[in-house]
């Protein structure tokens, strides 16, 4: 058992040191950077730029424009980090903790936190525009 464990391990090592070199040796060669890669990282910057200035424009400051801008760009990234940290619960509830009940509350206290940390970056710029929205609202 232990001998198949060597040779696994030994084979693994072996592929993981024959991938690296490869890539490596593939990275030393392209030197040269693509022009369409580089007018599409132009493209994405001037179109992030637009995006900024156009919240800048819409809540009337900077700070609010770049806050707003944050608070959407962590809406719309916290939703697949949050549904592979509910699957991760979910797997660590119903499947590993099938035998163990710490492992089973670790995964229910993992579904918890991350429906919860999901709720508050969905709801989280909505709050942020009524509350600076209602703020101009009473300033002008």
């Amino acid at each position: 058992m232990k001998n198949k464990i060597k040779k696994i391990f030994a084979i693994f090592f072996i592929l993981i040191t024959l991938l690296s070199f490869y890539s490596i040796c593939f990275a030393a060669n392209d030197n040269v950077v693509d022009e369409d890669a580089t007018t599409e990282l132009l493209e994405m910057k001037e179109s992030t730029k637009s995006k900024l200035e156009n919240y800048i424009e819409k809540y009337g400051s900077t700070p609010y424009g770049i806050v707003a801008y944050v608070l959407n760009t962590v809406r719309i990234f916290s939703i697949p980090f949050c549904f592979l940290g509910i699957a991760w619960g979910v797997i660590k509830q119903y499947v590993t903790g099938i035998r163990r009940i710490d492992i089973r509350d670790r995964g229910f206290y993992l579904i918890v936190s991350f429906v919860t940390i999901l709720l508050i970056c969905q709801v989280l710029p909505l709050i942020f525009t009524i509350v600076v929205m209602r703020m101009e609202g009473i300033n002008k």
